[in-house]
């Protein structure tokens, strides 16, 4: 496999925004310490600043984000420029092309609104900026499968697909990283990682906090746009995938397009949405909002490995815990042998990918005493902190050297919408629930078939998922 060239600089829209000051410089200033990031680093947005007043933001962003140190940060700041200027104006992007200098690979990062995409790659193509360039641009691609595909279109009317990189932080966290390498760096899971051995999977993204006062966001949005669509069902992707037949990252991203493929569309009878109470006296929420602050699917994949295994996706805030776990039920012996009762618990593999990261294995020893009875064990494979590598640390540095691998393609992003496109907007009923318990009722009765929503257990800190959304754009930005 040849490998591509290295950008050679970064040019990012959106310096001033809070996603910048959260996210990307602490970022920057970790890729600067590795060596990674050697090169020119220009900084682009209309506030009217120069060039000390964006150091100084970088500076306050490392000291409440970051680890600050005045002589590590001396170094991000000799690679730091600046252009000012409206993204509407043909001006700016000259001035960009001039602060470029003789850089010919350069990597532009839209950390910006989608709506003001076609906007800034027109500009820099008309400014000779897209040569040899790429583009990462932020999520939302879109809010439903047809605008997903505007938005594409209109990317692609400047860029190939294999210069534009659809960065979804969540791919970037260490623990979903361990997945896929869990399953593909060992034997003994594929001979029973099928329909034959796996009686059912759940998929859970819980969050104990509420909107955070950024409800007239989230009237936008909702749970099934912001996590499940995106986050929810690439972690499914990952567990279901075949395995690719080389470490080519685009062979790692074919395997996933052809999950994706295999989903099934989501039926409103397999949709449970939920609000909690109290959403609607938040501020910049709709009294009469009919926006779901919690859901759960239940999710087919048409295959030969999975056919017929539900996955249950669930996703809330105000839940009682913060955690995002994988638990993967497999089938009882196919007959009894001891006398177990009837509701002891099959074994199982879990996943924790939040905020600590586990993998273990649920079984059943006999328990101590002269009658052969059982005990639910667990075997812990591995438990530790998610890793000191961030997500946009990890994600940039694979932009600038052309790896593809944690980039959401074309197909696959269409492919999610595709999914998830007969239940946006409100297309079910939907049920009020209190904080702090686990959503509606409802939601019991979807997974009833195959037994009871696993426990989850978490924390009562705000997690990086909420340090994140944070950052996202307002609602206004929405596309």
């Amino acid at each position: 496999m040849a490998v591509a060239p290295a950008s050679d600089a970064l040019v990012f829209f959106g310096a001033t925004g809070d996603l910048a000051y959260k996210q990307i410089f602490p970022a920057l200033q970790s890729l600067v310490l590795r060596e990674q990031l050697t090169f020119p680093i220009i900084g682009v947005a209309k506030a009217g600043w120069g060039l000390e007043q964006l150091r100084e933001r970088a500076r306050a962003s490392l000291r409440e984000y970051g680890m600050y140190d005045e002589g590590n940060f001396q170094r991000l700041c000799q690679l730091l420029r600046y252009v000012d200027g409206d993204y509407g104006d043909p001006k700016t992007f000259s001035r960009v092309r001039e602060a470029l200098g003789g850089a010919s690979r350069p990597l532009h990062y839209l950390a910006i609104p989608p709506s003001l995409f076609a906007t800034v790659v027109e500009g820099l193509a008309q400014a000779s900026c897209l040569k040899q360039a790429r583009v990462v641009v932020e999520k939302p691609f879109g809010r439903d499968l047809a605008s997903a595909r505007s938005l594409n279109e209109t990317l692609h009317r400047f860029l190939p697909e294999s210069a534009v990189f659809r960065i979804d932080h969540f791919l970037g966290k260490e623990p979903v990283q361990n997945l896929l390498f869990f399953r593909f760096a060992n034997v003994f899971l594929e001979p029973i990682w099928n329909r034959q051995h796996v009686r059912s999977v759940q998929v859970t993204l819980a969050e104990r906090f509420g909107v955070q006062g950024r409800g007239a966001f989230y009237e936008e949005v909702g749970a099934i746009r912001d996590v499940l669509q995106n986050h929810l069902l690439q972690v499914v992707g990952l567990l279901t995938m075949e395995a690719p037949f080389c470490s080519d990252p685009e062979n790692l991203r074919d395997e996933k397009a052809r999950v994706f493929k295999a989903m099934r569309s989501l039926e409103p009878s397999s949709v449970v949405r939920g609000q909690f109470r109290g959403y609607r006296s938040e501020r910049g929420v709709s009294p009469s909002s009919r926006v779901e602050t919690f859901a759960a699917v239940r999710l087919f994949i048409d295959s030969w490995r999975w056919a017929d295994v539900p996955f249950y996706i669930r996703s809330g805030k105000c839940l009682p815990a913060t955690a995002t776990e994988v638990f993967v039920e497999l089938n009882h012996p196919p007959r009894p042998i001891f006398e177990e009762p009837s509701l002891a618990s099959p074994n199982s593999v879990r996943f924790r990918l939040g905020p600590d990261m586990l993998i273990s294995i649920g079984a059943r020893a006999k328990r101590p005493g002269g009658v052969m009875r059982g005990e639910d064990v667990e075997l812990v494979a591995i438990q530790h902190p998610g890793g000191t590598m961030k997500p946009y640390e990890r994600l940039l540095g694979d932009a600038m050297r052309g790896d593809v691998s944690l980039f959401a393609r074309q197909e696959a992003v269409e492919e999610a919408w595709r999914v998830v496109d007969p239940i946006v907007g409100g297309a079910t009923p939907l049920h009020e629930y209190e904080p702090g318990t686990w959503g509606p009722r409802e939601a019991d009765a979807l997974i009833a078939s195959h037994g009871r929503w696993r426990p989850v257990s978490g924390t009562a800190e705000r997690s990086e998922e909420a340090h994140l959304e944070e950052a996202e754009d307002p609602p206004s930005a929405i596309h």
